[in-house]
C-alpha cells in the first residue's frame, strides 16, 4: 500500500529536466564577433558575450579574429588548426563578411557571387567530414546612415550569398544581418549611437583626438547582438537552444 502511495505521489510532483550533455561550440569569424582582451578599450565582440546567456554545458571557443575574411582565415592556417581541435559532435558558427567586401585588398577580397560562397561550401565540407555540425550567420549590419535617415546595408550581398549557401547545403542560418539592421534603422543615427564605438579626444594614447567606429560594437552593442542570436536559436527551435538559459542580462 505504501509503495502504491509513493508511486501515485511521484507521478503527481513535476519533473526536474535532464540536464544537457557537454557540448562545444566553435565560433569563427572576424572582429566583430572575436574576443577583446583589453577590457580598457571599450571594443567588444559579440560571441566575446555569448557565454553569458549560455549554460555551462556549452563550452564556447572564440578562433574570430580581428581583420578576417573568408580567404584570409583559411590562408594564415587558422582553419586548419580549429579543424585539428575539432570532435565529433561539435559545432562550427561561421561570419563573414565586413573583410571579404574589401576589393582593394587582394589578401581579403572574396567576392560575394563567387570566391566568399566556395570558401564557405568548403568550411562546410571540411566540419562535415569531421562529424561535427555547420551553422552560417550573416555579417552584422554597420552604422551606415545616408543623409536622409536611411540605413546603407552594403553589406546585404554577403548575407544574401551566405543565406543561399546555407540553403542548398542544408545548414542552419541566422540572419543577424537583417535583425541588426533593423534594429539600427528602428533606432536612427542618435538612438544607435550607444551600440558602436565613440571615444571622446585625449582619453586614449592610441587615439589622441578620439574615434567614431561605426563597425565594432561597445558592450551595449556587442550584448544585442548575442542576444539576438540566442533568441533566433530558440525561434527555430535548434538543437542549441536547450543550452540558453536567458536572453536578457
Amino acid at each position: 500500500m505504501k509503495a502504491l502511495f509513493l508511486l501515485g505521489l511521484s507521478l503527481l510532483l513535476p519533473t526536474q529536466a535532464a540536464e544537457p550533455p557537454p557540448l562545444t561550440l566553435h565560433l569563427v569569424g572576424d572582429s566583430t564577433m572575436s574576443d577583446k582582451t583589453n577590457l580598457a578599450y571599450p571594443e567588444r565582440g559579440w560571441g566575446q558575450l555569448l557565454p553569458q546567456f549560455l549554460l555551462p554545458q556549452l563550452t564556447v571557443i572564440n578562433h574570430a579574429a580581428n581583420g578576417r575574411s573568408t580567404r584570409r582565415f583559411l590562408n594564415e592556417g587558422r582553419w586548419q588548426l580549429l579543424l585539428s581541435e575539432l570532435a565529433e559532435g561539435d559545432y562550427v558558427l561561421i561570419q563573414f563578411g565586413h573583410n571579404d567586401s574589401k576589393q582593394s585588398d587582394p589578401a581579403r577580397f572574396a567576392a560575394a557571387d563567387s570566391d566568399y560562397q566556395t570558401f564557405l561550401n568548403q568550411f562546410i565540407t571540411d566540419v562535415r567530414k569531421r562529424g561535427a555540425t555547420p551553422m552560417l550567420v550573416s555579417s552584422i549590419c554597420r552604422r551606415n546612415f545616408a543623409a536622409d535617415g536611411r540605413l546603407k546595408r552594403d553589406l546585404a550581398a554577403y548575407a544574401q550569398a551566405a543565406a543561399q549557401v546555407a540553403a542548398t547545403a542544408g545548414v542552419s542560418f541566422f540572419d543577424l544581418q537583417q535583425l541588426s539592421c533593423d534594429f539600427w534603422q528602428q533606432l536612427g543615427t542618435d538612438g544607435s549611437q550607444p551600440y558602436f564605438i565613440q571615444v571622446p579626444a585625449g582619453l586614449y594614447q592610441k587615439f589622441p583626438d578620439g574615434k567614431t567606429d561605426n563597425t565594432h560594437l561597445t558592450l551595449q552593442g556587442a550584448t544585442k547582438v548575442a542576444q539576438f542570436f540566442v533568441a533566433e536559436l530558440a525561434r527555430q527551435q535548434h538543437p542549441l537552444a536547450r543550452y540558453v538559459y536567458r536572453q536578457l542580462l
